[in-house]
């Protein structure tokens, strides 16, 4: 790609595409959005790093910003998405010790098959996916895997005292953007509290309004502004964020918890240089005003059901399509065909030729993430675009 202005991408040779991609929703914004673009542009003349030894005049406004945005007392600032996990682990195996008692070096998490929170060592010790994991072990212990959307394998697993954490996406994005049961989250977030054991949210992909609320862990909470202004269905013990949090500009994640959690974390415990450096800083509020200004929840929401709704159409059309599942704006059809296939990964191609961009994931799903600022004058072309492809394909 050469070019990115909102929903739009161009290649070296200048052909234009709509992007249902999103950079795995980093851009939920759009590309290049004036108003992050612009906090970036201006706090790089001014300061860009600086030692955590000392104070800059705008880290401690950015924690404010983001603690009070999504209601928590304190947050952590890193720099991607796999470190901020990171920094849940830490921080939920240091409370497991420190407040619930666990023995020394037993603590455990509990995570779910299919999971997709990153590549690091610790993080791929949690996968099933052999593409993710061979030829990289030894794997970090302590991990427990269970069956996703399975309140009764989470609750066999929350038997274990040493257990410190259960550590889940919202919706499985990489997986083929695999949605629970209706009452999945709220049930899992009581029996984890029930055990004494940190309920962990892992929104790198689902936060920041991509599924029609702030938070896609708000479940079904109807808040006014969608901001969980509101009573949300489940209000996670630790948040991890990334991706949109910047908009897709500058590497930017957090991690966000509650005095009684977070105080475990003393200086010389956790850091990074680059973690919550000033451009971070500018960026990730300007992104999160966008979000907030523009209404980005409330599109997504709007959006997702005409998409689903569409998709549906076209389900019911053409026997290539099998299922069609998603939230808001992250949505995925399944086709009818096997994973080791290549009937999807053709059928991007063809949507590709057709100025539309999108990828599988796990073989026989395509994945649709275009960013959150798009219209529905566009989300109609694009459908048109697809419902095109479809029917050029099947033929």
């Amino acid at each position: 790609m050469l070019l990115g202005e909102g929903v739009f991408v161009w290649d070296v040779e200048g052909n234009k595409y709509f992007d249902f991609l999103s950079a795995y929703s980093a851009v939920n914004q759009g590309h290049c959005h004036p108003t992050i673009i612009g906090a970036l542009n201006s706090q790089a003349e001014k300061l860009t790093l600086t030692s955590r030894a000392f104070y800059n005049d705008i880290l401690g406004r950015y924690e404010k910003f983001v603690t009070d945005f999504f209601k928590f007392d304190r947050v952590l600032p890193m720099n991607t998405g796999a470190e901020a996990v990171e920094t849940a682990i830490k921080l939920a195996r240091k409370w497991g010790y420190e407040k619930k008692g666990i023995p020394a070096n037993k603590a455990k998490i509990i995570v779910c098959q299919n999971n997709f929170h990153g590549r690091t060592i610790t993080i791929i010790s949690a996968s099933n996916d052999p593409v993710a994991t061979e030829n990289f072990g030894p794997f970090t212990p302590g991990i427990v895997s269970i069956r996703y959307n399975d309140l009764n394998a989470l609750r066999e697993a929350l038997d274990d005292a040493h257990v410190a954490a259960f550590l889940v996406e919202p919706i499985q994005g990489e997986a083929g953007v695999y949605t629970p049961d209706p009452d999945y989250l709220k049930e899992a977030h009581a029996l984890c509290k029930a055990k004494n054991v940190l309920f962990i949210a892992d929104e790198v992909q689902t936060g920041i309004a991509r599924t029609g609320r702030l938070l896609a862990s708000c479940g079904n909470c109807q808040c006014a502004d969608k901001l969980c202004s509101g009573t949300p269905d489940v209000k996670p013990d630790i948040l991890i964020l990334g991706k949109a949090l910047s908009g897709g500009v500058f590497p930017v994640s957090a991690v966000l918890a509650n005095n009684e959690i977070m105080e475990v974390i003393r200086p010389g415990n956790h850091g990074s240089t680059f973690g919550g450096n000033p451009l971070a800083c500018a960026v990730a509020i300007a992104a999160l005003e966008v979000v907030r200004d523009e209404g980005l929840a409330e599109n997504a929401e709007i959006l997702g059901e005409i998409f689903r709704n569409e998709m549906e159409k076209l389900e019911r059309e053409f026997d290539l399509i099998t299922l069609v599942r998603g939230k808001g704006l992250l949505n995925a059809i399944v086709i009818n065909d096997t994973e080791d296939s290549s009937t999807a990964w053709d059928i991007c191609i063809a949507l590709k030729d057709n100025g539309l961009l999108a990828k599988p994931t796990h073989g026989n799903i395509i994945r649709f993430a275009p960013p959150l600022v798009m219209m529905e004058e566009q989300l109609h072309e694009c459908i048109a675009i697809i419902r095109k492809t479809i029917n050029e394909f099947q033929a």
